[in-house]
């Protein structure tokens, strides 16, 4: 898969083409995915998602705060992962916002002469919104492609999307959240120096620099694998505000055990998949109380890691 962060950088004779957000790449993004794939597969050109970054909602003040449930090089990764050949992660502005629909298919069509776009069925496109899925039939018709519109994907009755994963990861409802994913969700980062309270307390911790924009969990503890030099442990994390010793508000960290591992990590790219939800973060009423509570989560994360079974 080559991911490229411009347009002028690319170039093809033919192709099968998806655009969207993508993320989290779920469920439904993914039977998108595989739509496009086998039509460039019965093509024999590559398969091509045009995405963007920052988030088209972040660029027109529609939403704030923790929004992204994946960053760009990992949106990339999945894709990858599906068989996507080719992933250009578009600069999204002010002025990409007010292109037409008609206007930006255009300039892709110049540069990679796409003859089938892939789109989901709730996909609108350019200024307002105003290419929507009508508007993408006419434009075929004009511009020489053909328009494949893929159903909604339901799990349990709902249907799958990026905003009901933000609210289930709000609920911390991790088991919801990995059934909508397919995976286990995931959180990656730079293992960043920490207080180092951890490892006076016998059970030390390590500390993830994520983007701050980056959707986390609701606060409380976690199981987890933690994957680090392409080896996977099993690890008790915490995502919260530490109020045993925070006494004023602070943002919320991600704190990783690892079991059975003593090793300097920091600086390490570190990435935690989540498992199941251990119960709230809650203050102590002294440390020994902590630690004890600590030790009972670490076995209950055991049990969990013992009965799951890594395909």
């Amino acid at each position: 898969m080559r991911h490229y962060r411009s347009l002028d950088e690319l170039s093809l004779g033919g192709s099968s083409l998806s655009i969207g957000t993508f993320d989290g790449v779920h469920l439904g993004h993914q039977e998108i995915i595989r739509q496009l794939v086998a039509r460039a597969h019965q093509r024999g050109v590559p398969a091509v998602v045009v995405t963007f970054f920052p988030h088209p909602d972040r660029v027109l003040g529609k939403k704030e705060g923790r929004f992204y449930l994946s960053t760009p090089e990992e949106r990339a990764e999945l894709l990858g992962g599906l068989g996507v050949d080719v992933v250009l992660t578009y600069p999204f502005d002010v002025s990409t916002a007010n292109l037409t629909a008609r206007e930006f298919l255009v300039v892709l069509k110049q540069r990679i002469s796409f003859r089938d776009l892939v789109v989901g069925y709730d996909f609108a496109l350019g200024r307002n919104r105003e290419g929507t899925v009508e508007r993408l039939l006419s434009l075929g018709k004009e511009l020489g492609y053909d328009l494949q519109v893929v159903p909604p994907v339901q799990v349990g009755g709902e249907v799958v999307s990026s905003s009901l994963l933000r609210t289930l990861l709000s609920e911390g409802n991790i088991k919801k959240v990995n059934q909508l994913l397919g995976r286990p969700f995931r959180l990656s980062g730079t293992v960043i120096k920490g207080d180092g309270r951890g490892r006076t307390l016998g059970i030390p911790t390590a500390n993830l620099d994520i983007l701050a924009e980056r959707v986390v969990p609701l606060q409380g503890v976690y199981v987890c694998h933690a994957c680090v030099n392409h080896q996977r442990y099993g690890a008790v994390v915490n995502v919260g505000i530490r109020p045993t010793f925070e006494e004023d508000p602070v943002a919320p960290r991600v704190e990783a055990h690892l079991l059975d591992f003593d090793a300097d990590l920091y600086q390490e790219t570190l990435a935690l998949e989540f498992l199941d939800r251990l119960r709230d973060e809650r203050r102590f009423p002294s440390k020994e109380a902590l630690v004890e509570q600590i030790r009972q989560d670490i076995s209950q994360a055991r049990r969990i890691l013992s009965s799951i079974v890594i395909g």
